[in-house]
């Protein structure tokens, strides 16, 4: 009766919430960028304008159906006379409070950066600090599909309201990806808005190696004899569950064995970040086991009823809060590396096959770095994914005109590659994903170009061209010949 009482008060607080009209606290601008500036600093050749940033508050409601003050980090493009799409960036795991992206700037900002590349590639770009952190009242409830959907939603909604009242032009286009927790959070968005046919519908996604499967990849982790150097993420997860259900333990004791407590309750009141918390306990589990072993921080109770019992109320939050059971309609890209040490692969695997099963058609699963472990595999997601969406990116001048949008075709004939413009081309360039420039030429103002296949070499390549309107136009493409 306890778990359903909890339950209840959950839902019926989503369900009142909307009793409490969302509302823009404030927005503060912390900085600017010029298009020079951001591409010297991230080394990408096709930042297409500079950019203004700010921190954003704005009222959301707790899983208690509380109203809370929430924050995060909004990107505009500093060109103002055009009309963009919005891009959602969905952080990853935080190690404190206040490590978070609307503190670009400063310790524990620095994911905000990618904010900046998303405004400076042509998008309106918001990054949603998560309940529980930044201004968020109380401890963050991690790798809870809720409450990161209604805080990005929200914070979705208030940049909506901002950019009418502030002259800035946005567009019928979303874009929504995110890495580690983040691509945990793209999806779970994702689904959100798609299962409830919200009228703000989604372009494209890239989910970015997340833990999509908690109740089984993650928790067979848990349950392994093998080592695994970042046992953090157990407690991290299990108090920001607490945070929601309230039923998973009555005190710490009863999930952790009393060598692990102080530290957990040190972290789950701020006093030491949660990176110190994962050095404490691999010390710990190797002064106790000798190795690093998660399972070994848990009482041996509560490891056989996760194991025998489907009803525990941790196994229940765990299934709850899997997010990969649904089938995109939209296209959708799943990128993971297979030596990944934190995030294991098979999350992926599993949210690809099960989606594929479900009937999703425009699903796309990529290895983009084999030997890629969880911090390398980051930058070829990252560029994997910014030429995806430039593939679908429309950027306008007014609501009617679409000279600004990818209005050029390409294709492979007998090896080589046929390029088609509705506007005279002043230039062509083909990057590899990497970021590194294959093939570059200048073109005398033609709508028709053939580039000899023998020219450039990739399996994936960005074609990015030039009009004579000054427009840089990109389109992605796989080489098969």
């Amino acid at each position: 009766m306890r778990f359903l009482k909890f339950v209840w008060v959950f839902i019926l607080g989503m369900i009142l919430s909307p009793i409490f009209s969302q509302e823009i606290v404030s927005v503060t601008k912390k900085g600017s960028r010029t298009k020079s500036q951001l591409t010297n600093s991230t080394g990408i050749p096709f930042i297409r304008n500079g950019v203004t940033y700010y921190k954003m508050l704005y009222t959301s409601v707790d899983p208690k159906g509380s109203k809370d003050t929430l924050s995060g980090l909004l990107i505009v493009p500093d060109e103002l006379t055009k009309r963009y799409p919005k891009l959602i960036y969905e952080h990853g795991t935080s190690d404190c409070k206040q490590c978070i992206p609307s503190n670009y700037g400063t310790t524990g900002g620095d994911e905000g950066e990618i904010g900046l590349i998303g405004g400076g590639l042509g998008y309106v770009t918001i990054l949603p600090d998560y309940m529980g952190m930044g201004e968020g009242r109380g401890f963050h409830p991690y790798v809870h599909a809720a409450t990161i959907v209604r805080a990005t939603m929200d914070m979705l909604t208030a940049t909506d309201t901002w950019c009418q009242n502030n002259n800035v032009a946005i567009n019928d286009q979303l874009f929504i990806t995110g890495y580690s927790q983040g691509g945990y959070a793209s999806m779970a968005v994702q689904k959100h808005i798609e299962e409830n046919n919200l009228p703000q519908s989604v372009t494209a996604s890239s989910h970015m190696s997340g833990p999509y499967s908690l109740s089984g990849v993650m928790k067979g982790l848990i349950l392994d004899d093998k080592t695994y150097f970042y046992p953090a993420y157990i407690p991290n997860t299990l108090l920001g569950m607490q945070e929601v259900y309230g039923n998973l333990y009555s005190t710490l004791s009863d999930v952790f064995k009393p060598a692990f407590i102080q530290d957990i309750t040190d972290y789950y009141n701020g006093k030491i970040t949660l990176t110190m918390l994962n050095t404490r306990i691999i010390a710990t589990l190797i002064t106790q086991d000798g190795k690093s072993v998660p399972k070994n921080m848990l009482q041996e109770k509560l490891l056989d009823e996760m194991i025998n019992d489907p009803n525990h109320p941790m196994n229940i939050a765990l299934k709850e809060n899997d997010v990969y059971r649904w089938a995109p309609k939209t296209p959708t890209r799943i990128l993971y590396c297979k030596a990944d040490d934190q995030v294991p692969y098979e999350n992926s695997i599993v949210a690809y096959d099960t989606m594929k099963m479900l009937g999703a058609s425009k699903l796309e699963l990529f290895d983009v770095l084999t030997s890629g472990n969880h911090g390398t595999c980051f930058n070829p997601a990252i560029l994997n994914t910014i030429l995806f969406f430039a593939s679908f990116q429309s950027i306008t001048t007014d609501v009617n005109d679409e000279a600004y949008s990818n209005k050029f075709s390409v294709y492979f004939n007998g090896g080589n590659l046929e390029l088609h413009s509705n506007n005279p081309l002043k230039s062509v360039d083909i990057y590899n994903i990497d970021g590194s420039i294959l093939y570059s030429k200048s073109l005398n103002n033609v709508t028709h170009s053939t580039i000899i296949g023998d020219a450039f070499h990739c399996d994936l390549c960005a074609i990015v061209t030039t009009d004579t309107y000054g427009h840089r136009l990109t389109k992605i493409v796989t080489k098969t010949q």
